[in-house]
């Protein structure tokens, strides 16, 4: 019986945004939320009824099909899903593994790279910050950045630390370029792909 996600999406495209900004990547979005932030531009994928479920053969072939270095799994919340068996077969295709989570299901998979974006909906496990490469907050006003504060300190010292303006909300921009001019431990985020007009 070949093991099988739900699927949004999946698709070859440029990271947008954090510090992997820029990389091919191909994208495989996993349905399925139990956060429902307000601001999400993919709402379509919190309901995973919605959607097909896809094999691992077929997703690693698409992926290694692509000629991208790297694969991201993304949602949703990917972490609603035991993601051993996706990211070792990614590996062994060759293909680096990174995820996007809130960290707020319980950690699965093994990943090159771990952005973690907790939301205040459903704050992340505490086991999840061990893990963490990339602390990248999305910042609509100054409490956000306190909160940032607060996650950045759970997180190991080498993980870099990244401020994303939310972006339907203009102000939060001056907020994040003071913060980082004030604590350059800290960087800008930016949604690229959104200016770029790519997924």
């Amino acid at each position: 019986m070949p093991i099988e996600y739900p699927v949004m999406e999946h698709f070859h495209t440029i990271q947008g945004e954090g510090v992997f900004t820029g990389w091919a990547a191909y994208f495989i979005r996993l349905a399925g939320c139990d956060v429902g932030c307000h601001w999400c531009d993919v709402k379509d994928s919190w309901d995973a009824s919605k959607h097909p479920r896809v094999s691992v053969e077929a997703l690693v072939a698409a992926a290694v099909a692509s000629g991208a270095p790297i694969a991201v799994i993304t949602g949703g919340e990917p972490l609603l899903h035991e993601l051993g068996p996706l990211t070792r077969a990614l590996k062994a295709a060759g293909l680096r593994t990174h995820i996007e989570t809130s960290g707020s299901s319980p950690f699965s998979g093994e990943f090159d790279w771990v952005t973690l974006s907790p939301k205040r909906f459903k704050p992340p496990t505490e086991e999840i910050y061990a893990h963490v490469d990339e602390l990248k907050v999305v910042v609509l006003t100054p409490k956000d950045l306190k909160w940032a504060a607060e996650h950045a300190a759970r997180c190991p010292e080498d993980a870099r630390l990244m401020l994303q303006p939310e972006w339907d909300t203009p102000r939060a921009m001056p907020l994040i370029v003071e913060h980082v001019k004030a604590h350059p431990e800290w960087t800008v985020s930016l949604q690229t792909h959104k200016f770029l007009n790519i997924p």
